[in-house]
């Protein structure tokens, strides 16, 4: 069975991109159900499928987070990967059905997981909003404060990757990606003509969809006077391609096959080891490997003169 995607809410369970998407597991009410309950639901998720990676956003309860975190450490297992990305619910949403679509892949438990750290990378998350004065994930200036009390303003906001905001007008815009994307947008309580109409044209999208706004927004945006949006790459062929084409290691720790500098399954991130120490400067000693992703795709951070074991 392939390595199951688990979400929070029903709501993060978007319909799938293609035929090859696979269903999502819905976590739902995880904190308010019997623990007994949420025990059994993980351990014949895991026994069923070998693996499985919770997509979480870190808008959740806290109650949310720890009732995961006691139920994978109570099962004594490294099969469960708890994983919150920086990025808001829609982009969450976005980015647990691109895993999906490449659990229906060849790649490995591991691989699969440090893939959402990768595919991170490449989604552009957003919102128009009706108001900054709450807004606590992206910079706002005092001048921005003070227009959000003027009423009609409006804010075209991007999150992730590189945050960005500007008082809606005639010149209002924002940077988008400088690669092909799709639109997904999801209305809350304010009309998303700007979204559609002027953002989506300047960020030359392929296709627009939208989907239902998710209850997680209006707290992560500080308002309920918002419509949500987040470009992405919606080709499975493009997904795979990007990932498989990043080197890939071997955990230290825990022995599953990787990609980037930290394992999402146990959290273990390659050894740092003093070449003074018994290390040949940049030689490679027995077992000893650079950190997955050296020298290759910039969207996994800069090149580091770490070493991995791989034995």
């Amino acid at each position: 069975m392939p390595t199951a995607i688990a979400v929070t809410s029903a709501d993060m369970a978007l319909p799938p991109q293609d035929e090859r998407t696979l269903p999502a597991a819905v976590l739902q009410d995880v904190d308010r159900r019997p623990l007994e309950q949420v025990l059994a639901e993980l351990q014949t998720l895991v026994d069923q499928h070998g693996h499985l990676i919770v997509v979480c956003s870190r808008a959740v309860p806290a109650s949310v987070e720890r009732r995961l975190h006691t139920v994978r450490a109570l099962l004594e297992t490294d099969r469960i990967a708890l994983f919150r990305p920086p990025l808001p619910p829609l982009g969450i949403a976005v980015l647990a059905r691109q895993l999906r679509q490449l659990a229906s892949c060849d790649l490995s438990p591991g691989v699969l997981a440090s893939a959402g750290r990768l595919l991170t990378h490449y989604i552009h998350a957003g919102a128009l909003l009706g108001s900054v004065t709450r807004l606590d994930h992206v910079p706002v200036d005092l001048k921005a404060h003070a227009r959000s009390w003027v009423p009609g303003s409006q804010f075209g906001v991007v999150a992730h990757p590189v945050p960005q905001l500007v008082r809606i007008g005639p010149e209002a815009a924002l940077a988008g990606p400088e690669f092909g994307t799709w639109l997904l947008v999801a209305k809350g309580q304010l009309a998303p003509d700007w979204v559609t109409g002027t953002l989506a044209p300047s960020w030359h999208v392929q296709g627009l969809r939208e989907t239902a706004l998710p209850a997680e927004s209006p707290h992560w945006w500080g308002t309920g006077r918002l419509t949500e949006f987040c470009a992405y790459l919606p080709d499975l062929s493009v997904l795979y391609q990007l990932v498989t084409s990043v080197r890939r290691s071997v955990c230290h720790w825990c022995g599953i096959d990787v990609i980037g500098d930290r394992c999402v399954f146990c959290s273990a991130t390659p050894p740092v080891h003093d070449d003074d120490g018994g290390g040949t400067g940049h030689g490679h000693g027995p077992g000893r490997d650079r950190a997955p992703g050296h020298g290759r795709d910039p969207a996994l951070g800069r090149p580091r003169e770490r070493r991995a074991l791989t034995g």
